[in-house]
């Protein structure tokens, strides 16, 4: 199995690699420089990296990354994303030789439109569609079309993990207490995160099994995201996108 890190960047970033002791895949460098210090004293070859959207904090490495390791780089379409040799839509496959690595690549826009996700190996690279406890907000998608991304996500293994790209998990679960205050689970995930990050640690990746369980955004399907949906829309009996929507304009509100 390849090893999985994360490495921290920017503000609150991570930049995920799977590699086997020579060779690395990288997702989504916006910063280039703690990819290369970790690269270097691994003593590891980037052969491949692999961008969710167009979004500068996942791409800015993309340019200096090509041109110092003659890496691949597989993104969507769209011209804003430099540097990339592989262009992907949702449906297609991944296949890298070295490390040998396979994923399918599931359309996930809402975040953005061009938004992709990579799925193999136990893990799910979702860029800013899913974070811990949260989702990414829906700068070009609507909630009809986030709905959508996230029933595709809701299909994968209870035990893939979540490699989310952002760390925002202890303030979604603080909005996540707003709506579902008497889940046991999420008072539970809320301890157990606090103390990962007083001691400095992530608290990615996550399992889809404790997303469904605690993540708000994805249990638009969910009897008592209903019942909160109906009561903010102030409408009886809201399908699976309203829901969704109403979670998400609560959240947009309560972030100010």
């Amino acid at each position: 199995m390849p090893t999985l890190v994360s490495l921290p960047a920017f503000e609150d970033n991570y930049i995920w690699v799977l590699h086997d002791g020579q060779h690395a895949v990288a997702v989504d460098p916006g910063d280039p420089a703690p990819l290369i210090a970790f690269l270097d004293a691994q003593r590891l070859v980037l052969t491949t990296v692999l961008i969710t959207h167009h979004h500068r904090d996942h791409t800015g490495g993309n340019t200096l990354l090509r041109q110092r390791f003659n890496c691949e780089i597989y993104a969507p379409e769209n011209p804003r994303i430099p540097a990339t040799t592989h262009i992907l839509r949702g449906g297609d496959a991944v296949d890298i030789a070295q490390p040998p690595l396979h994923f399918d690549v599931i359309a996930t826009p809402g975040h953005t439109l061009d938004h992709i996700s990579y799925a193999g190996h136990g893990n799910l690279f979702c860029g800013d569609t899913v974070f811990g406890c949260g989702c990414g907000k829906l700068f070009e998608g609507n909630p009809g079309m986030m709905a959508a991304s996230l029933d595709r996500i809701l299909t994968l293994p209870d035990a893939t993990r979540v490699c989310c790209a952002h760390e925002y998990t202890l303030s979604n679960i603080d909005f996540a207490r707003t709506i579902d205050g008497h889940n046991p689970a999420l008072l539970e995930r809320q301890a157990k995160d606090r103390d990962a990050r007083a001691h400095g640690r992530p608290t990615l990746p996550s399992t889809l099994a404790l997303e469904k369980l605690t993540n708000p955004f994805l249990r638009f399907h969910d009897v008592d995201m209903t019942a909160f949906a109906a009561n903010y829309l102030n409408q009886p009996h809201p399908g699976p996108a309203e829901v969704f929507g109403a979670i998400r304009a609560a959240k947009d509100a309560w972030d100010g």
